[in-house]
C-alpha cells in the first residue's frame, strides 16, 4: 500500500456535490480513498444525514444548498474553510495551509471552474476552464466535438420544433436515445430523466414539449444496440504537464437500468482501442483533471462510440485502485500538492460491485453472465473485489445506505399502488347489460 508519508497529509480535501442523490457512492470512494491516506476529508454533500456522513473518514460534512449560484459556493467554500483552519493547527511559519477541493458532479465541476480565479491560492484545483469543460460534459457540444476530431459517436439530431424531433427521431430510427444537453440544469423532482430512451413519435413530441422546463436542448440519439461485452469505461488523470500515467479501461458486467444506465458491476480489462482514444482526446483537447469516459462498441462497424465524458471522477473510480492503493482521486492530490504520483500497475480483473444497483440488474435479468476475462490483460490478473458500501473498516456507511435504500423503495412501491388505484377507481363503471327481449312464444333459450 502507499505509504502515508508519501501525501502532505497536512493539506485538507473538501469534497462538493450539489445534486441531491444519497447513494452516490462515487462520493464514499473519495472520502475512503484519500482518509486511508491520512487526509483530512471534508463534504459538501446533500445532507449531515446522508449515508456518506457516516463514514468514520469525513471529519465533518456540511449540507449543500441545493440551487445555488457560484458565488455562493465559492463564499460556501470560504466560510467551510475557515472552520477548517480554526479547527487546525497553523503551519510552522504561521502560514495558512490550502485545501483541495474535489468535484464530484458536473455542476459543482463547472462552477468551480468559472471561480478557478478567485478560489486561489486558497483552493487547489486543476487547470481547467468552464469553456474546456463545456465541450465534453454539454451533450450537444460533445457530439459537435468527436465530429470536429473525427471520433466515433452516435448519429445526433438537436430538433428545434415538435414536428422536427419526430422527423428526426422516425430518420434516426425508433426506438432513440432522448438526453437533455445540460442535465444538470434539470429541476429536481421534476421527473424528468437526463436520459430516456423513447420508443414511440408521440414520446418524442411529449419530451420535447418540456424543453422549457429541463433548461437545455434536447437532443436525438441513434441507439446503438446493447449487448454482451459492449459497454466500456475509462478513468484516468491527467497532471498539469498533460500526462495520463494515472488511467485504465474497464468493461461493464451489469448495468442500472440495465443495459443503458450507470454500472453494477464492472471488471478492469485491459482495451487498448478505448485507451488509445482517450489518451487521444485529451492532447486534442488539452484536459486537465480527473476525468470519466464511457463507451459502446458498434458491432457492425468494430469502432468504439464515445457516449459520454464526466469531467470529473465517475462514482466507480475505485475499480482502478491498483495493488498499492494508487486511484485518480489520489494521484490528483499528489500532483496538485507538488508530490511526485508512483508508477502505477495495472491490475487486470479486479471488480467493483455497487450492492444496491446490482441487485436490482440482477432481479431484471438473472441468467446474465459476462464473458470471464475477456480482454484481459496478460499480467498482473486480480481477483479481488470492492463494494460500493461494504467495507471491513468503515461498516455504518453501508448500513445507512440500507436502511435509506430500502425506505426509497418502499416510497417507490407506495406511489405506484397510489397511481394504480387512482387509474382504476378513475375508470367509468361498466354500464349492466340490457336483459333479453321476452319471446311471446316463451321460446327456451338454449344453454
Amino acid at each position: 500500500m502507499l505509504r502515508r508519508q508519501i501525501f502532505d497529509t497536512s493539506v485538507p480535501a473538501v469534497l462538493v456535490r450539489l445534486d441531491r442523490n444519497p447513494f452516490h457512492h462515487g462520493t464514499l470512494g473519495a472520502a475512503r480513498s484519500l482518509g486511508r491516506a491520512g487526509i483530512p476529508v471534508h463534504a459538501v454533500i446533500e445532507s449531515r444525514t446522508s449515508p456518506v456522513a457516516r463514514s468514520r473518514y469525513l471529519r465533518s460534512a456540511r449540507a449543500s444548498p441545493g440551487e445555488t449560484s457560484d458565488a455562493d459556493l465559492a463564499a460556501l467554500l470560504h466560510r467551510y474553510a475557515d472552520e477548517i483552519e480554526d479547527e487546525t493547527e497553523p503551519a510552522a511559519d504561521g502560514s495558512s495551509t490550502p485545501l483541495l477541493v474535489l468535484p464530484l458532479d458536473d455542476v459543482s465541476a463547472l462552477g468551480l471552474a468559472r471561480r478557478r480565479a478567485e478560489l486561489s491560492p486558497r483552493f487547489l484545483l486543476p487547470e481547467q476552464t468552464e469553456e474546456q469543460l463545456l465541450r465534453v460534459a454539454d451533450k450537444a457540444a460533445l457530439a459537435e466535438t468527436c465530429a470536429s476530431l473525427g471520433l466515433p459517436h452516435p448519429r445526433t439530431e438537436l430538433p428545434t420544433g415538435s414536428d422536427e424531433a419526430a422527423a428526426m427521431a422516425w430518420s434516426l430510427g425508433l426506438p432513440v436515445v432522448a438526453k437533455w444537453s445540460r442535465p444538470w440544469l434539470l429541476p429536481a423532482g421534476g421527473g424528468l430523466r437526463s436520459t430516456a430512451i423513447v420508443r414511440s413519435l408521440a414520446e418524442v413530441r411529449e419530451l420535447y414539449a418540456r424543453t422549457p422546463e429541463a433548461g437545455s436542448r434536447l437532443l436525438l440519439q441513434e441507439l446503438l444496440p446493447a449487448g454482451r461485452d459492449l459497454d466500456w469505461f475509462f478513468h484516468g488523470y491527467v497532471d498539469a504537464d498533460g500526462g495520463c500515467t494515472t488511467g485504465a479501461t474497464g468493461r461493464k458486467e451489469r448495468s442500472w437500468p440495465d443495459g443503458a444506465g450507470l454500472t453494477a458491476v464492472g471488471r478492469w480489462t485491459a482495451n487498448p482501442a478505448v485507451e488509445r482514444t482517450a489518451r487521444e482526446l485529451f492532447d486534442a483537447l488539452g484536459y486537465r483533471g480527473v476525468c470519466d469516459l464511457d463507451f459502446r462498441m458498434n458491432r457492425s462497424t468494430g469502432a468504439y462510440h464515445l457516449l459520454d465524458f464526466n469531467p470529473r471522477p465517475g462514482a466507480q473510480f475505485r475499480l482502478f485502485a491498483d495493488a498499492e492503493g494508487l486511484d485518480v482521486v489520489r494521484a490528483l492530490h499528489l500532483d496538485l500538492t507538488g508530490r511526485p504520483v508512483p508508477p502505477y500497475s495495472p491490475a487486470y480483473g479486479r471488480r467493483f460491485v455497487v450492492e444496491n444497483y446490482a441487485a436490482l440488474s440482477l432481479l431484471a435479468s438473472p441468467r446474465r453472465r459476462p464473458a470471464d476475462g475477456a480482454g484481459a490483460g496478460p499480467e498482473g490478473v486480480s481477483r479481488r473485489t470492492e463494494y460500493a458500501w461494504c467495507a471491513a473498516d468503515d461498516p455504518a456507511p453501508a448500513f445507512a445506505m440500507g436502511l435509506a435504500w430500502f425506505g426509497h423503495l418502499l416510497r417507490r412501491a407506495v406511489a405506484s399502488a397510489r397511481r394504480f388505484l387512482r387509474s382504476r377507481w378513475a375508470r367509468p363503471p361498466l354500464s349492466p347489460a340490457a336483459p333479453p327481449a321476452r319471446s311471446s312464444s316463451h321460446q327456451l333459450t338454449p344453454r
